[in-house]
């Protein structure tokens, strides 16, 4: 195993727009596969914590992003935790086969969208929503979360309601209101 940083990059945002989150650099071989995410899930469960996503991007500077939640928010310390305890997991399972950047992270006040579930826990909050494609001649939703169900979520915009097939989401985000 190859560390590039000898230390831990720690960035904590009480507030503001920014997440919360704790980075550390890493190196192992392979592909993250839906056994390891489960692994991964484990841990951010057995914390008492919400595992919102975890993201994976290669590129010049490749890395693992994990978004974690709970009721009150989380903070440092909770990003630590599981960043520790994931950098353990990571180091046995050695899953990618180049460095890499591991990053815990809080969803953040623009809180990211990706299942039905997530649209559900936040029906009347304001959503920003980019589909893949044309749908309703556009491809940007601004609104508020009307109902989500059968996979599909209901933005209301401007007292007119758009149905969106989740499977045709590109990107959603929560917005922040003032």
């Amino acid at each position: 195993m190859q560390l590039f940083y000898s230390s831990c990059i720690i960035f904590p945002f009480i507030s503001g727009r920014l997440p919360t989150f704790f980075l550390y650099a890493v190196g192992a071989r392979g592909m993250l596969d839906e056994k390891l995410q489960e692994k991964i899930a484990a841990v951010v469960v057995s914390e008492g914590l919400e595992l919102v996503h975890i993201e994976f991007k290669q590129g010049r500077k490749p890395f693992l992003r994990i978004y974690i939640d709970k009721p009150a928010g989380i903070n440092h310390e909770d990003c630590k935790l599981v960043s520790d305890q994931v950098s353990v997991l990571l180091d046995v399972e050695d899953p990618i086969a180049s460095s890499y950047i591991l990053e815990v992270s809080s969803p953040g006040l623009e809180r990211p969208l990706f299942r039905e579930s997530d649209f559900k826990r936040f029906i009347g909050r304001r959503a920003k929503v980019r589909t893949k494609t044309e749908i309703y001649g556009r491809k940007s939703f601004n609104g508020k979360i009307a109902h989500a169900a059968d996979g599909v979520v209901a933005i209301t915009e401007s007292n007119q309601s758009f149905e969106i097939p989740i499977a045709s989401i590109e990107k959603a985000n929560l917005q922040i209101e003032l």
